[in-house]
């Protein structure tokens, strides 16, 4: 997947470019539910910067409920520019900070279409950070199992 690292300008909306952003951005939300299903939020290191994300995050979106994120309030003129430079401040210290990263919506359900939404990295990471900080993924444990590779295919 080396034609991901290319720069965009490169590319005149590849339908195949965008099909292999399709499945990265699948893949890595696949990954990561197994995961909060398997162990304790609390436990997982999703950066080397976990803390400094989160410090910020909270410092700059204190009152963010990060429980259920509602799309066309987290998308709004108003917030795209505060969320803007909060990004932009990880550009150098968070290895695809902008790549696009599927965030559940609802955080107490799994990633399903009407509980997805598309957001930069670094967005994702503050949101996934505070949840597990802040218990907010613990009940997935005990209402989802990890699924095996068997399944995934279904």
């Amino acid at each position: 997947m080396d034609i991901l690292n290319r720069p965009a300008e490169e590319f005149d909306n590849d339908q195949s470019v965008e099909t292999m952003w399709a499945i990265k951005a699948f893949e890595h939300a696949e990954v990561y539910f197994n995961i909060l299903c398997s162990v304790d939020p609390k436990l997982l290191k999703l950066t080397p910067v976990d803390d400094i994300i989160y410090r910020i995050f909270r410092e700059e979106f204190p009152k963010l409920d990060v429980e259920v994120i509602k799309e066309d309030e987290l998308k709004s003129t108003k917030e795209k520019a505060k969320w803007r430079p909060f990004c932009e401040r990880f550009k150098t210290l968070v290895e695809d900070y902008s790549f696009g990263t599927l965030l559940r919506s609802d955080a107490k359900d799994d990633y399903k279409e009407d509980n997805t939404m598309l957001v930069t990295r670094i967005q994702f990471y503050a949101i996934e950070l505070a949840r597990n900080k802040e218990g907010v993924n613990d009940i997935l444990r005990k209402k989802f199992k990890p699924k095996s590779d068997s399944e995934k295919d279904d």
